[in-house]
């Protein structure tokens, strides 16, 4: 926070959160902006929701600017439940609970709301353009009226001679250097005198802002690369309404709603600046964020002074400027953490490893060559010695015994085990820990089932399935299938014929025969539309892939699907799995495709429920009766929620399954893979990764999953597909553990999978009475 401001008093609403926190509103100098902390992910969007409604009982006539996307997901249900349900003891009893004074249920009639972003060019009419989104939440949900809203209407912008923009831009692709060139045909003039005609919109979207008085309460997200609205990493402090085009992290987080990175590469975007957002010194700004993912970006957003790097560092102009965070996204604040770890009585050996691992990357020491003055001069590991009343040799010492215990166990044989592997996507086991599972394979002694909990439809686009259906199309004319549909080739009960498709698939990638490849794609397309549509006449067939071809033609990309195209797309993600696991010599008989009901393509998806979701999952390991169960382990319930959902599904599945069968001794391998990683302190069993290894994820990934290996929907943190970000995350890990135990531990050591590892993999080992306490724990301030 800037020295000529003064932090105006808190409201009540954040008052009563601040004291419920236990932490300070702002710790300066090192925090630039204060901070609230919550528990959850619902628990922000309560505090939000509550904090929102208190501004409008002050400021019923004033100009509000509310995000889009997941993130609002709470703030939007709690708002309309206080308002619904005002006059209920519950809601009462809530808002005199926060100090909100009103006797009567506020009024959003008078509100004057400003749309903050849309895409460019886009119909306002598809539902993943915001307008949309702001129509059916904002406006539909809570009453809000559209008379008194400044809303981006792209469909209204005049273009050049009136023309659709379809005709003005056919490729959906602007071009902002004609803002400064030459036009060299009619349609590049088309182009430019439209350009210039919503350069002028942004101006005078911004003069009725400012006509406004500016924004009184402004509430937004903050993306991976810190951008607020869409105002990207880089963006001028004193930046306006304007046409821009985004960076490559933006994009990345855009692909779902737009239908895939291709799209989203080429997609311009109309935000409100920097300046647009602080131009009303009195504004209430608030940036909420949930999960680790975000714990890098909230830190540097909040610990550094005014930076075009960190657009919300602008933020520091306004008194009334506030970060609502959940605990993992405030994980990485230096301050709090040190509070955390001052509370604790007595402190965790998590606590202890983590900062000391940490300071370890921090001075570029080994843990052995770390001194008593290395851990005085860290705040916290300045708390460690005082708390633990021990040498820093002896800790360090208890420490580097702990990581080569864990590196010793990720390498023991392990045999006479029924492992379950759970996944809630079909690339999550591979892309978490492959090498783990090329070990375990290499004995019969072990038997393995993988089990993947949703169909993962989402994540095949359009233009994929465009290709395949063109290319089962060109097989049907050709006749090369009618023996076999005479056969019963084809009959969805044929398991035999499933695996042939998969077995032809692979002789394809060890011939480097396209033709095979291409015809055991065909197979199970056709397989699969006939089990869809229930039909086996060629003529109807044919006619239901023309249906498709066109559909997948004509559907804007990110529109979400009707249902039988959902289930092919998600059976097309089956067929890859299944291919991969053939690559070991599994078959289709052990690979289980459950496609739990709660996952169905929404923003705002449902949680999962006893008899959909959970009953399959018993019903599973009462026939394999396993003694491993693997799980996707996050730490929040926001990001890839479909992780958390699943890992609760699979906690009640195991929960009852232990009493059905008594086996109280069943383990827990969790996982994470490229949305949220382990710190060396939270896992307890380290797998090496040599070369070898890499090679084989790249192989199999790449050539199994073919909807994926072009990155359509790809990590903020990297342009391609996911198994080169997994290498870059274990190369990483690696990197710390190597800076820990020394370089010579590795060169020297003498076991072979030690000396070729170029990565590491984490896993948490847990009981089940642990991995019930994490996951009731984490239902508890998630849900």
């Amino acid at each position: 926070m800037s020295e000529a401001i003064q932090i105006k008093p808190q409201s009540k609403v954040e008052q009563t959160y601040l004291t419920l926190s236990g932490k300070e509103f702002i710790y300066e100098p090192v925090e630039k902006i204060p901070v609230i902390q919550v528990e959850s992910f619902p628990e922000l969007g309560k505090l939000t929701a509550l904090r929102f409604i208190e501004w409008v009982t002050e400021n019923q006539d004033g100009v509000v600017s509310l995000p889009t996307g997941k993130t609002p997901e709470h703030f939007i249900k709690w708002v309309a439940k206080i308002l619904n349900e005002w006059n209920t003891q519950p809601i009462q009893k809530l808002i005199k609970e926060v100090g909100i004074n009103a006797k009567d249920k506020p009024t959003l009639e008078n509100l004057r709301f400003v749309q903050i972003d849309e895409f460019y060019p886009i119909d306002i009419n598809q539902h993943n353009s915001f307008y949309y989104y702001i129509q059916n939440y904002y406006f539909r949900l809570w009453g809000l009226n559209p008379k008194n809203a400044l809303l981006m209407n792209i469909n209204e912008i005049p273009t050049a001679e009136n023309l659709p923009l379809n005709q003005i831009f056919p490729e959906q692709k602007v071009d902002l250097s004609l803002r400064t060139r030459w036009a060299s045909s009619r349609l590049e003039r088309l182009q430019k005198e439209t350009i210039e005609i919503v350069d002028e919109y942004c101006s005078n979207y911004e003069r009725k802002i400012r006509a406004l008085g500016g924004i009184g309460f402004f509430l937004g997200g903050i993306g991976p690369d810190g951008h607020i609205g869409f105002n990207v990493q880089g963006s001028d402090h004193f930046s306006t309404t304007r046409l821009i085009q985004t960076n490559y992290e933006t994009q990345a987080a855009a692909a779902v709603d737009l239908g895939g990175i291709e799209i989203a590469r080429n997609r311009l975007v109309i935000t409100i600046g920097l300046e647009t957002i602080i131009y009303n010194s009195n504004a209430t700004a608030i940036i909420i964020a949930a999960g680790e993912a975000k714990a890098n970006i909230v830190r540097d957003s909040i610990q550094n002074s005014f930076s075009n790097k960190y657009p919300a560092t602008a933020l520091q102009k306004l008194r009334n400027a506030r970060f609502y965070l959940t605990h993992g996204a405030a994980l990485r604040l230096g301050e709090r953490r040190f509070v955390d770890a001052a509370l604790e009585s007595p402190m965790s050996q998590h606590t202890v490893e983590r900062s000391v691992i940490n300071l370890v990357v921090e001075k570029v020491k080994t843990l052995s060559e770390l001194n008593k003055e290395d851990f005085k001069e860290n705040k916290i590991t300045d708390l460690v010695l005082k708390s633990l009343k021990q040498p820093a040799g002896k800790i360090t010492n208890g420490i580097e015994e702990n990581l080569i215990s864990r590196l010793e166990k990720g390498m023991k044989l392990i045999e006479n085990e029924v492992i379950l592997h759970t996944a809630p996507h079909h690339d999550d086991i591979e892309l978490a820990y492959l090498p783990y599972i090329t070990h375990l394979v290499r004995t019969p002694l072990n038997k393995h089932h993988f089990s993947y909990m949703t169909s993962g439809f989402t994540a095949v686009t359009n233009s994929f399935m465009l290709e395949l259906t063109e290319n089962l199309l060109n097989f049907l004319n050709s006749g090369a299938f009618e023996k076999k549909l005479t056969s019963n080739y084809f009959n969805r009960q044929n398991i035999d014929g499933k695996n042939r498709d998969v077995m032809l698939y692979l002789d394809g990638v060890a011939g480097h025969s396209r033709t095979l490849h291409n015809e055991a794609l065909a197979r199970r397309s056709l397989r699969n539309i006939m089990e869809i549509y229930e039909e086996e006449n060629l003529v109807y067939i044919k006619d239901r892939v023309n249906e498709l071809i066109n559909y997948f033609r004509t559907q804007y990309p990110g529109k979400k699907d009707i249902a039988y195209v959902q289930k092919l797309k998600g059976m097309q993600r089956e067929f890859e799995s299944e291919i991969f696991w053939g690559y070991y010599g599994f078959s289709v008989e052990d690979v289980s495709h459950l496609r739990l009901g709660f996952y169905q393509g929404d923003i705002f998806t449902e949680l999962p429920e006893m008899d959909r979701d959970v009953l399959p999952i018993f019903e599973l390991m009462k026939k394999i009766k396993p003694t491993i169960v693997t799980v996707a382990f996050d730490p929040e319930g926001s990001g890839p929620d479909t992780h958390y959902k699943v890992m609760q599904a699979v906690a009640e599945a195991l929960e009852l399954y232990e009493k059905y069968s008594g086996n109280s001794n069943i383990k827990v391998w969790g996982y994470r893979n490229v949305w949220y990683r382990f710190h060396p302190a939270e896992a307890n069993l380290y797998v090496p990764v040599s070369l070898n290894s890499f090679a084989i994820l790249e192989n199999t990934f790449m050539k199994s999953f073919s909807s994926q290996k072009g990155a359509s929907f790809p990590s903020w943190e990297y342009d391609g597909p996911f198994n080169r970000l997994v290498q870059r995350i274990q190369v990483e890990q690696y990197n710390v553990l190597r800076e820990c135990l020394g370089k010579d531990y590795f060169l020297k050591h003498p076991h072979p999978r030690i000396r070729a590892a170029k990565g590491i993999l984490f896993l948490r080992e847990l009981t089940l009475d642990e991995f019930y306490k994490h996951t009731r724990e984490l239902k508890k301030v998630t849900e």
